[in-house]
């Protein structure tokens, strides 16, 4: 079972995004066409790193990662990694790694045994959600029991919003649906869940206003900065993280896809304070993780 090994005074930073796209035996966490769409989008053909590489990675850059699949098995009718097997293989690199789970809402009851399990025998630290590419409206009251497990069980929820680059340029973006993605689904289950962390990604882009609205308004709420090298950070993001959301905005990068060494070479011509770059970087992620001292 994972428990975290990782000290504070020895990682500079702690990723909070960070995809498994590929297991031990070369299953891929996408359906191909989905793998090579979103290569195409990020522009890159980098290696999809499975856990051991990924921990050897962030180890070497004295950083702590937050680690996950994405399962959609519904939607995408394809066999998801396994959240058990990512948990037991980041439990042998506890000193950089933290697992999070993944289940499939709309697999109803299922759903909610499997995050029990993850959370009581694997020791899972918080759970991914990508509402498009998993096909479902997360405000949706049928979905209320499995947030109301993560809450009672004290583990973050992290949730994919804004634009994405999953089926992009595909044929019907692959019948996957961006409004399922808007950050303002996300405020019925804050309002209702107020003990339950909930973690926006990436800049909303096209909804950052909503994900500020939100984020103003729950402080169970936070924003991860994954996804878009910091240059590209929308202003009205980057002026709140300098001031009233600089406790709750946090570093992460959607590795592979875009590497800590970028982002952190890109964000010095942003206008994030330097004041404000270690608790966005480090500090704020241990204390919603529990890793605080």
């Amino acid at each position: 079972m994972y428990q975290p090994a990782i000290d504070l005074d020895d990682v500079t930073a702690i990723d909070m995004h960070v995809h498994i796209e590929v297991d031990d035996h070369g299953h891929t966490s996408l359906p191909e066409p989905l793998v090579a769409a979103a290569s195409a989008y990020f522009k890159t053909d980098g290696p999809r790193p499975a856990v051991e590489a990924v921990a050897r990675y962030y180890r070497e850059r004295h950083m702590a990662a937050v680690v996950f699949t994405v399962d959609a098995r519904t939607q995408l009718k394809h066999q998801p990694l396994s959240s058990v097997a990512i948990a037991r293989a980041a439990a042998e690199h506890a000193d950089v790694l933290i697992p999070f789970g993944s289940v499939d809402p709309r697999t109803g009851g299922a759903a909610l045994e499997l995050a029990d399990r993850l959370i009581r025998e694997e020791g899972v630290r918080g759970f991914k959600f990508h509402p498009t590419v998993q096909g479902f409206d997360p405000s949706h009251d049928e979905y209320a029991p499995l947030w109301g497990l993560l809450e009672q069980a004290g583990v973050p929820a992290l949730f994919h919003t804004g634009q994405t680059g999953i089926g992009a340029g595909t044929p019907g973006g692959y019948g996957l649906r961006l409004g399922r993605s808007n950050p303002i689904l996300l405020d019925p289950i804050a309002a209702d869940f107020p003990d339950l962390q909930i973690i926006m990604a990436h800049p909303s882009v096209p909804w950052q206003d909503e994900a500020l609205s939100v984020a103003t308004h729950k402080h169970n709420t936070w924003i991860d900065l994954s996804g878009w090298s910091p240059k590209y950070f929308p202003p009205e993001l980057v002026r709140y993280a300098n001031s009233l959301l600089k406790r709750r905005v946090l570093f992460g990068t959607d590795y592979p896809m875009l590497t800590p060494d970028r982002w952190l070479r890109d964000v010095q011509a942003t206008d994030l304070r330097p004041d404000v770059l270690p608790g966005i970087l480090k500090d704020n992620a241990a204390r919603l993780l529990g890793l605080a001292r």
